[in-house]
């Protein structure tokens, strides 16, 4: 089969490769996919880079997400599985090889059914990040009624967290971003209020908008960055839940005042969720997509072999959705 690999952390230009890999043979449990489409994250060109931990195989396939055909299943999987259409999730979450190949195989729940109605490309989009972003949203119960604030309400995850908010009845969904073109965006997905963080006092915009200690959930891609705001919004009981922290990866913790409100803060790693959680995102994802609603936005789509350009894509930081490459 074609596929891209590398062989030591780098950069994109200097250690990955594209040729010629064996078929891989799926393992009792696992299906095979035929990728069809397969998503690049944030994540996977921190792992290439090495900017988490060193490679941990003689040679990773990276990427976790895609879409694709089953066509070969491993002992023990239901044969109904045989030529069904699905998505992929986690395929190089402690694995070496992931979906930048013509073919995959990952334990049979990492390769749900792709809902009717989406291409390979959305479907290559629904792994990391719409996981990700159900997650943040639904860890704690659900939305409806509620005040959500969703940070980076226009990157990949907060685009997802926006729609499935409105999806799910949150009563006010406000979005933070860094500037018009991002704004637009944003409220294109669905949210109600859009502030720019750049610009604009988000504290004091929530709180004229819906009064004191008005939001319930908070969806946040920088916690230690973004505490000190997040505090003086989030109602009792509340929840701050991050799946990012790169301004501050240990960001002190305010004990009491959360103490005092009952706050709960709750860090997001979708890679580690349990099955029951996997399992309702994934059910959720299939009813939202259902609505025909459900808006993916597609920045830049490369053959597999140009995963160099996708990558440098996706680390340039200046893209408005995702980048997916195209597996023939």
């Amino acid at each position: 089969m074609l596929a891209a690999w590398y062989e030591t952390n780098g950069t994109a230009h200097d250690v990955m490769r594209v040729g010629q890999m064996p078929d891989p043979e799926p393992a009792p449990g696992e299906v095979r996919v035929r990728i069809e489409a397969s998503g690049v994250n944030p994540s996977d060109v921190k792992t290439r880079a090495g900017l988490r931990k060193p490679i941990a195989y003689p040679r990773v396939v990276p990427n976790s997400d895609a879409a694709g055909v089953i066509d070969k299943l491993g002992a023990g999987v239901d044969p109904r599985r045989l030529g069904q259409r699905v998505w992929v999730f986690n395929a190089a979450w402690e694995r070496p090889f992931g979906t930048s190949a013509q073919y995959a195989c990952v334990p049979d729940a990492f390769a749900p059914l792709l809902p009717p109605g989406l291409n390979p490309a959305q479907g290559a989009c629904l792994g990391i990040p719409v996981m990700t972003a159900h997650r943040c949203l639904f860890a704690d119960g659900p939305v409806r009624g509620l005040n959500v604030l969703i940070t980076g309400g226009a990157g990949v995850v907060g685009h997802y967290a926006v729609q499935l908010a409105k999806w799910a009845g949150a009563a006010h969904v406000i979005a933070t971003v860094s500037g018009d073109e991002k704004a637009t965006h944003a409220r294109a997905a669905g949210a109600d209020l859009v502030i720019n963080y750049k610009t604009e006092d988000v504290a004091a915009r929530i709180e004229a908008a819906l009064g004191v200690r008005a939001i319930h959930r908070i969806v946040e891609v920088d916690l230690g960055a973004n505490l000190e705001t997040a505090m003086k919004v989030i109602a009792p009981d509340g929840a701050i839940t991050g799946y990012a922290s790169m301004g501050n990866q240990f960001p002190p913790i305010p004990f009491y005042p959360l103490a005092t409100l009952n706050v709960l803060i709750r860090p997001v790693l979708v890679y580690t969720i349990s099955p029951a959680a996997r399992q309702k995102a994934i059910d959720d994802i299939a009813a939202w997509a259902a609505t025909g609603n459900a808006q993916f936005a597609i920045a830049a789509r490369f053959p597999l072999e140009q995963i160099v350009s996708a990558h440098e894509t996706v680390e340039a930081g200046t893209k408005l959705g995702h980048v997916v490459m195209d597996i023939a």
